[in-house]
């Protein structure tokens, strides 16, 4: 394989009151690797090799591929891969949830639905074969449509997921009258709203990589 210039490392993914070689290496050889891979796959004509580039982690391990790239800021691009492929392996994983948060998101974020290219209503099996064309494009196509329809998917999820949580609060209060509602959700946010408020998260970071892969800036 041959390596280009070497990749350079935005400053902000380094913390400088703790960087040593050893973080430098590790934060330059995550950015390398990510280069790699996506100049790799956008170069080659071979269906095969993206294919098993899309199909990483079951080739390297979801774990192998969190090592190397999740401890990179969302806004580069071993981020914005790391991202990727946990959408993926999430939708894989928890194809029904998925379906449903979808679904329930999908009238109150219309636009990003449309963004996002999903067929209506969602089967577990078209969101999985969402993210197949989201990592596929990210190797044969436009790299930042790619995020965009990650970042539209991400947002309608993250709603869903919240609309589904208010449902079952409202459905659960009817059976504890007299109880004001923030003693009935605890003091802990449910599982649903910090994965909902992590999903937002995503999907600004995803947005924000588009615009600096069109700008030249996603490293």
């Amino acid at each position: 394989m041959r390596f280009h210039k070497p990749v350079p490392v935005p400053p902000e993914s380094i913390d400088a009151t703790t960087a040593g070689p050893d973080q430098l290496e590790v934060a330059e050889m995550a950015h390398r690797t990510a280069a790699v891979l996506v100049d790799r796959g956008r170069a080659s004509e071979d269906p095969e090799i993206r294919a098993r580039l899309v199909d990483l982690p079951r080739t390297v391990g979801l774990a192998t591929l969190a090592e190397v790239w999740s401890a990179r800021p969302a806004r580069t691009l071993p981020g914005a891969l790391w991202r990727l492929y946990a959408l993926h392996e999430w939708v894989h994983r928890s194809p029904d949830l998925v379906a449903r948060a979808f679904s329930a998101g999908a009238g109150h974020a219309e636009v990003y639905r449309v963004i996002s290219g999903v067929v209506e209503p969602p089967r577990p099996e078209d969101l999985r074969d969402l993210t197949h064309q989201i990592l596929t494009g990210v190797f044969d196509g436009d790299l930042d449509v790619a995020l965009e329809r990650a970042a539209a998917f991400c947002h309608v999820t993250a709603t869903g997921l919240a609309v589904l949580h208010g449902d079952q609060a409202a459905e659960e209060s009817h059976h504890m009258p007299g109880v004001p509602d923030q003693e009935q959700a605890g003091e802990h946010r449910p599982e649903e709203l910090r994965r909902a408020a992590r999903l937002q998260e995503t999907a600004a970071d995803l947005q924000a990589c588009a615009r600096l892969w069109l700008r030249g800036d996603l490293h």
